[in-house]
């Protein structure tokens, strides 16, 4: 097909203190006409910076575009070398010809200004129209990406919207001057699965209709079979399989995209642990890689299956166990002050009178979209939010009654590992000192150096190296930044953990490791689990049973296998429905409809 895009020999370079990194190595691919490219990696991989290489937008320094080209075939035929261009010819292109979705819609709009008067700003910038003709293409803009109250959109600021409605915000500007090509950067990474599904619903229309090519970056091969045409999968900069996407999943020839395959959580079977890329592959200290295992992927997925002998015996033994926690009626209601005077107009039922409990040993998943109150249901538990009502028993002691004094105490039994790491972690302390801290409030250990030891007996539990003390969080991955929370977690020896949404901005493949870790640590430390999350494929594989939320109450409770096969609520059913599952059967039928239309 006719290509719009040609890159070749792509490299790009950063500069460090001790040495140059190569984000990108001697990358090349064809975007064609009409059609999708998925570029697919883990964080690091260089997928990303692939894209604002093509754009332009590397800062120098410390990056610097070493060598390549990004041959853009224009209207009339002709040919031109974005990387060649002055800066002030590139500026006509960005926006223009070439639009980007940044990953992050928060930190892409500007606070100071509302929706609408940015996406005017950019059809202004880029096309000769008036205001007002810019104002009612703007309008049309906000209805074509299916935006709810479009003139009141306008007006919006983009605090005052849900993340999916950033998002389509995004996609609104990004097609305002109806571009050739449109890079989308992980657009749905932090979006639930319902509104994930949506999005790409939208964008494929978006393609369809414009007629539009598009590059499409993600970690994640479940999305990538949704939308893209063609796929690259890149790991330390380099391209390791490239083709169409039928024949990637069909058929994964290199160990690291069957790794990628495997690691996601599977709806169809439940694993006793899953899959990582570091069981398809070893890599050698000058970066060869070689295959671990010729199994192919279903193989490797079929020796780490439970057998459902095994399942019905572990629900049955924790069916008749006592519950170690006991939640009755439990409401956190949020007043809504109005008026001169702040007089409480109403109030919002955050948590709207649930009722559950959780087996010594079990883990409950607590999933739905945002909003539904399954985080406020986690704190209130802890009594980080004060619940409004009900009752909330831990081991046999009344967790409302307790005074500041003895809920300090209590609370070395339940810890809760938050959704973001970074922001969890204090930047001032090495992480050997922020997990110390937790053992001197406590009064545990003898001294300091017994209070070390122990430290680092946790950190060599999380996978993590002794040297790893004395290192700041800024200094770590993601994935190594949610290990750190883990085991400072675990430093009172806890019986229950609340993990909200630990997971789920993770890479999956490192999303396979921090639950299999909490998997083991769960077998190890007899460690009882409520697992929250808006992805059912996650809490599905972790949990035992699951309790779906929606509107502040549980709308559905039951054995994680039977949620999945036999759900009694549309709302269940709708979660289920929108998690990219990535099958091929799925991908043929796409693409035979694709063909069709």
């Amino acid at each position: 097909m006719e290509p719009l895009l040609e890159v070749t020999n792509l490299i790009t370079e950063f500069r460090t203190e001790q040495h140059t990194v190569r984000a990108v190595n001697n990358v090349s691919f064809t975007v064609p006409k009409g059609r999708t490219l998925g570029i697919v990696g883990e964080s690091g991989s260089g997928k990303s910076v692939t894209s604002l290489s093509v754009m332009r937008l590397i800062s120098t320094p410390p990056g610097r575009i070493v060598g390549g080209k990004a041959l853009f075939r224009e209207r009339d035929g002709s040919v031109t070398d974005l990387l060649a261009l002055p800066e002030d010819r590139m500026r006509s292109y960005r926006g223009n010809r070439i639009a980007m979705i940044f990953q992050e819609p928060m930190t892409s709009l500007n606070p100071v200004f509302t929706c609408g008067d940015q996406i005017i700003e950019a059809i202004q910038l880029h096309q000769k129209v008036s205001k007002d003709e810019a104002r009612k293409r703007t309008l049309e803009l906000l209805k074509e990406v299916q935006l709810p109250r479009p003139e009141s959109m306008m007006t919006s600021y983009p605090h005052q919207l849900s993340g999916g409605q950033k998002q389509r915000v995004m996609i609104a500007m990004a097609m305002s001057c109806n571009p050739d090509l449109l890079i989308a950067d992980e657009p749905t990474t932090a979006l639930d699965v319902t509104v994930q599904a949506t999005i790409l619903d939208l964008m494929r229309g978006l393609q369809r209709d414009h007629g539009m090519s598009m590059m499409f970056i993600t970690h994640d091969l479940g999305v990538i079979a949704e939308i893209a045409d063609d796929v690259i999968v890149m790991y330390k900069g380099n391209i390791v399989e490239q083709g169409p996407v039928l024949q990637i999943f069909e058929d994964p020839k290199h160990p690291y995209t069957k790794g990628l395959l495997a690691c996601r959580p599977r709806l169809d079977k439940k694993l006793k642990i899953l899959p990582t890329v570091r069981d398809f592959m070893d890599e050698a200290a000058d970066g060869t890689i070689s295959e671990r295992s010729t199994d192919n992927v279903d193989a490797i997925v079929h020796q780490l299956e439970f057998s459902s002998q095994e399942i019905d015996a572990r629900n049955t033994a924790l069916a008749s166990a006592t519950p170690l926690l006991d939640v009755r009626d439990l409401e956190v209601h949020f007043p809504i002050k109005s008026g001169l005077f702040s007089k409480t107009s109403g109030y919002v039922k955050a948590v709207d009178g649930i009722t559950f409990d959780v087996k010594p040993g079990e883990t409950l998943g607590l999933v739905g979209e945002s909003g539904c109150g399954k985080t406020t249901t986690g704190r209130a538990v802890l009594r980080l939010v004060e619940p409004t009502g009900g009752s909330v028993t831990f081991d046999g002691v009344d967790v409302r009654s307790l005074n500041s004094s003895d809920l300090k105490h209590k609370r070395k039994d339940f810890q809760i590992i938050f959704q973001d790491p970074y922001s969890s972690l204090n930047p001032r302390l090495s992480v050997g000192s922020a997990i110390m801290e937790v053992l001197k409030v406590h009064g545990i250990g003898e001294s300091d150096k017994d209070r070390k030891d122990q430290v680092l007996y946790l950190l060599d539990k999380v996978d993590l190296l002794p040297r790893h003390f004395n290192n700041y969080p800024h200094e770590f991955s993601g994935g190594q930044r949610q290990r750190i929370c883990v085991a400072r977690a675990l430093a009172l020896k806890p019986k229950l953990l609340i993990c909200d949404e630990s997971v789920s901005a993770l890479d999956v493949s490192v999303q396979a490791q921090v639950l299999n870790l909490l998997v083991s640590l769960r077998e190890e430390f007899d460690l009882t689990y409520i697992f929250i999350s808006h992805d059912l494929s996650v809490v599905k594989f972790i949990s035992d049973r699951i309790a779906v939320m929606n509107a502040g109450k549980i709308v559905e409770m039951g054995t994680a296998n039977s949620i999945y096969e036999r759900p009694q609520q549309n709302y269940t059913r709708n979660l289920i429905d929108a998690i990219p599952l990535g099958t091929v059967g799925e991908i043929r039928q796409r693409i035979a409809a694709r063909g069709m239309a």
